[in-house]
């Protein structure tokens, strides 16, 4: 489904991102984990064209990404959940999840699709004429993914979506985040929280300082001694 392969991505004199390949297959969930400052962010932004990598070929169904403007690749079946969940804080709920759904035309599929996000979010029901910037920390995080849901993608790239929030909470957001896998939604998850991304995902990747330094199925690097010892503080 999306394939990077060598991406290079440069800020001015600074080589960020090192002949960086990865793949997430149709229906998987991919884990990218690595320390702060690894270079996960600027890998998602690389791939929804918010930033362009100096070489490298970043495909997405047979489509070459790099070719294609960042306000296009939405209408491709890709949303993003940022990281910082960048909500519209003074919109209603309500009108953050419109948003969402700028890209259709059909209202009464739009409706349907917002009744769906309600049921997925009670929470955001009871507070669907609030604005969205007076929520919580978790709650913003359900918006931002609910809003992400209203464009009917077939893959999300979702960039830290536990930062911040309670251990309480970050347990609920990776239900979520398996609640949305089960609506047959592929996933590309990038998370410090390495015991829980690894936990939900079929495979993962390692990133340090711009470099897959590890990779394969997610259980397996779990259990891995060296990222036990890096990431898991085991």
């Amino acid at each position: 489904m999306l394939e990077l392969k060598d991406i290079n991505v440069s800020y001015g004199a600074i080589h960020a991102i090192h002949d960086v390949s990865l793949t997430v297959n149709d229906g998987e969930i991919v884990s990218l984990i690595g320390a702060n400052g690894a270079g996960k962010t600027t890998i998602l932004h690389t791939i929804t064209g918010l930033k362009k990598p100096s070489s490298g070929i970043i495909s997405y169904d047979g489509k070459d990404l790099i070719k294609t403007e960042a306000s296009k690749i939405i209408t491709l079946g890709m949303a993003h959940v940022p990281e910082g969940r960048h909500i519209f804080p003074s919109m209603t709920v309500f009108e953050n999840l419109e948003m969402g759904a700028y890209i259709r035309n059909n209202r009464e599929e739009i409706s349907e699709s917002i009744n769906e996000v309600f049921e997925r979010f009670p929470r955001l029901k009871e507070r669907k004429k609030q604005l969205a910037g007076t929520l919580s920390g978790g709650e913003q995080q359900m918006l931002a993914v609910g809003r992400a849901l209203m464009s009917k993608p077939k893959i999300i790239l979702m960039d830290e979506p536990s930062m911040g929030l309670s251990p309480l909470l970050v347990k609920e957001i990776f239900a979520i985040i398996r609640e949305v896998h089960r609506q047959e939604i592929t996933v590309l998850l990038v998370e410090q929280n390495a015991k829980m991304a690894l936990s939900i995902a079929d495979r993962a990747y390692v990133l340090e300082t711009g470099h897959i330094s590890m990779s394969g199925d997610a259980k397996e690097l779990l259990n891995n001694e060296k990222v036990k010892k890096a990431y898991l503080g085991l």
